[in-house]
């Protein structure tokens, strides 16, 4: 998606928008009507529908205040902020991938059924059906099918998405970012484990790739991956971006990270986008410096 304006309806939405994260975009943000190739945005429900009406793009302001429930919007904000995740949102993850999607849904409808069916011949059919999803997706894909059979189909019972959290480190509006074995950087993080509480993983996490005590202070956004993170996986992953404060610790050599630095926005080193994009990074830097955020989500 790219709107290179967005056009807000009245001063005030416009103070409120996080226009320096919208121009690093590429966006130009200023007041006036609704027109053709550009986002508008009003918080009157009004103005929303009119531009609904006429075919343009438009998006109601909600943290204003007011009621969705008769506005007809392209989107619906729910805080100003969004808006920057909207431009860095990926709106078709599997456009030229329909055969992976296809692959995804194969296996989702397989598998559960092979959990809650009690006829033997559906289980049958339900066990080729899972099989042929991933041979679908060993061909498309070009992995070996034991590889994909290994990562694709290890899990029973109803799918659900993997939750990976991340821990944002701010301080002197710099960002804490580690060094992996591939030479690019990210955000500390990884897999959330079965024991463990979303707080737990993530000081886990930050003391194991970083060698960090810290404090997870607030919740910064919860981002499905195939919307902001390339490449688009068969695996649904739900990212969890946490505020924390580092209370104690040093980098320690271990098998995951290499080292580890604080950064400024504009000077970010390679980084690891399946894992942490720009994007997010300045979006975990505009909660840090926003005592009020709220959590984004989606």
């Amino acid at each position: 998606m790219a709107y290179e304006k967005i056009v807000f309806d009245g001063e005030a939405l416009f103070s409120d928008a996080p226009r320096k994260e919208l121009e690093a975009l590429g966006a130009a943000c200023t007041v006036g009507a609704a027109q053709r190739g550009a986002l508008f945005v009003s918080a009157k429900p009004e103005a929303v529908n009119a531009a609904f009406d006429a075919g343009l793009d438009c998006a109601l302001a909600l943290w204003r205040g007011v009621p969705a429930r008769h506005a007809r919007a392209t989107y619906y904000l729910r805080e100003p902020y969004d808006l920057a995740a909207l431009l860095t949102r990926r709106e078709k993850p599997y456009d030229g991938l329909e055969w992976m999607q296809t692959a995804v849904e194969m296996q989702f409808i397989a598998q559960a059924g092979l959990a809650y069916s009690k006829d033997p011949y559906d289980l049958e059919r339900f066990a080729r059906l899972r099989e042929m999803a991933a041979q679908m997706l060993a061909r498309g894909s070009g992995l070996p099918e034991k590889t994909v059979r290994d990562v694709f189909l290890c899990e029973t019972g109803y799918q659900t998405p993997k939750i990976d959290t991340r821990a944002a480190i701010v301080e002197d509006g710099r960002i804490l970012l580690v060094q992996e074995n591939t030479g690019l950087w990210a955000l500390p993080g990884g897999w959330m484990d079965v024991d463990t509480t979303i707080s737990q993983n993530t000081a886990k996490e930050a003391f194991e790739e970083a060698g960090l005590e810290v404090l997870p202070r607030r919740l910064i956004a919860l981002q499905e991956h195939n919307l902001h993170n390339p490449p688009t996986l068969a695996i649904g992953i739900v990212k969890v971006f946490v505020l924390c404060e580092r209370l104690a610790g040093t980098f320690q050599a271990n098998i995951e990270t290499t080292r580890s630095g604080f950064f400024a926005p504009d000077y970010l080193p390679p980084l690891a986008e399946s894992k942490t994009t720009p994007a997010q990074v300045r979006m975990c830097l505009a909660a840090a410096a926003d005592e009020n955020w709220r959590p984004l989500f989606d």
